[in-house]
């Protein structure tokens, strides 16, 4: 699993982090925003999670596309994750994974 933390754009001032990586069991690209809450002031409550299902999102662009509104995007961003996502499909699974 990879996961890069993104750097909030300044005029979203109720978000608090935002994540997108590659999840190598899943076999799916996942993107995450959290937002302040009252309740969770601090860490935020998760406003999008998109990828918890297998093959969700196939493509980094998809991924990046959900959280382009909230974070700043590195420009090689797509690259790396397509990259990551390469170097775990060549990875053998673990006795964990293969007695699924």
């Amino acid at each position: 699993m990879s996961r890069h933390n993104l750097t909030p754009i300044p005029d979203q001032t109720d978000v608090v982090a935002v994540a997108i990586g590659w999840d190598r069991p899943l076999q799916t690209f996942f993107a995450q925003v959290f937002t302040r809450t009252e309740a969770e002031p601090d860490e935020g409550e998760a406003t999008l999670w998109v990828g918890g299902e297998p093959g969700e999102l196939l493509e980094p662009e998809a991924a990046i596309a959900l959280v382009a509104p909230f974070a700043q995007i590195p420009d090689d961003l797509a690259s790396r994750l397509r990259a990551e996502r390469d170097v775990g499909a060549r990875q053998a699974d673990g006795h964990c994974q293969a007695e699924m």
